[in-house]
């Protein structure tokens, strides 16, 4: 095994990394370990409208990235390390444990008991701290993690609670019912390269090979990211389809839309409620039919279309924000 570093910490270069390395380099199994910097990942067959308060990421500057596995949402931060190894291998089926053993073995040695649910998650105390997934291409396997080592759990709740409606406090204890960071149970604080160190040992089995990035390696990581991690159409054109209702009141009144949301794109939306307005409701709906399900582009059409002031009390901007929270 050979262990290929990214010294990176943005998200769409290390998902990009991954792909690239999985697809180009065929000479040896290969361990990968990284950290994000503040990004929500989530998996190929998730919702992001589902999963993710929306709202909160564009307010806090927070990506979101679609990973090539399926499973389900992921925080990840500087105080957690994303692990991956690609592994050339005839088996079809999903196989978690020869993966994650070695990371069991690796915090058991820091002194903590960590143990294997038997799905895809590794607790302690019977709180996760690492949630794993696999997906193959041809021979090969990818199995890939994450590890809550010194993540900010707060940040986290803010960032993955859907319902903006929740109320921040409870949902963070309810949160903290369920995972913990790893360095909450060690015998003594370790840094986080310490920590990286310990667990490069058990996941390499004492192979200590490396492969340098070079700069051409490098120059296609970051096309890669551009082009299939990055852009809209990668992360959000690949929801699946979804019907979903809003309603607002504002000072103008009460207001309702319906849309049916298909690969990101409304393609079909209704309107109604006891507001006053210029336009007919079809003015309104006809707009929006063939936007992003995005809230930059709602806005941006509702004003070219010439909506906003057209809605007594209500502006562009209320909408945008009702309609894509």
């Amino acid at each position: 095994m050979i262990q290929i570093e990214t010294t990176s910490h943005d998200p769409f270069f290390n998902q990009a990394f991954e792909d690239y390395v999985f697809r180009n380099y065929r000479e040896d199994d290969v361990l990968l370990l990284w950290r994000n910097r503040p990004a929500v990942v989530v998996g190929c067959y998730q919702n992001i409208c589902r999963e993710v308060h929306m709202r909160a990421l564009l307010e806090r500057g927070i990506p979101v990235v679609r990973r090539m596995s399926g499973g389900g949402t992921v925080y990840t931060d500087p105080g957690g390390w994303q692990f991956t190894f690609i592994e050339h291998s005839p088996e079809q089926q999903i196989e978690f444990t020869q993966y994650i053993g070695p990371v069991v073995d690796a915090v058991r040695e820091l002194g903590a008991d960590a143990g294997f649910n038997g799905r895809n998650d590794l607790l302690i105390d019977g709180k996760k701290f690492s949630g794993n997934a696999q997906y193959r291409l041809g021979d090969c396997i990818v199995h890939h993690g994450s590890l809550l080592y010194d993540t900010n759990i707060e940040r986290m709740v803010a960032s993955t609670t859907v319902d903006p409606y929740k109320i921040l406090s409870k949902s963070i204890k309810s949160v903290r019912d369920r995972v913990t960071n790893i360095s909450e149970h060690l015998p003594r604080r370790l840094s986080v390269e310490e920590f990286k160190s310990c667990m490069v040992r058990h996941l390499m089995h004492g192979s200590t090979d490396t492969y340098t990035v070079t700069p051409e390696d490098d120059a296609r990581i970051r096309q890669l990211a551009q082009e299939k991690f990055s852009a809209w159409d990668a992360i959000y054109g690949k929801n699946p389809r979804f019907n979903l209702e809003r309603t607002g009141r504002f000072p103008g009144g009460k207001l309702t839309f319906r849309m049916d949301v298909q690969k990101g794109i409304i393609r079909s939306a209704s309107v109604w409620g006891d507001f006053f307005s210029t336009l007919s409701a079809e003015a309104i709906t006809d707009a929006l039919t063939g936007c992003r399900y995005d809230r930059a582009a709602v806005l941006d059409t509702l004003r070219k279309n010439r909506i906003d002031g057209a809605v007594y009390q209500i502006s562009a901007a209320d909408m945008a924000a009702l309609i894509a929270d």
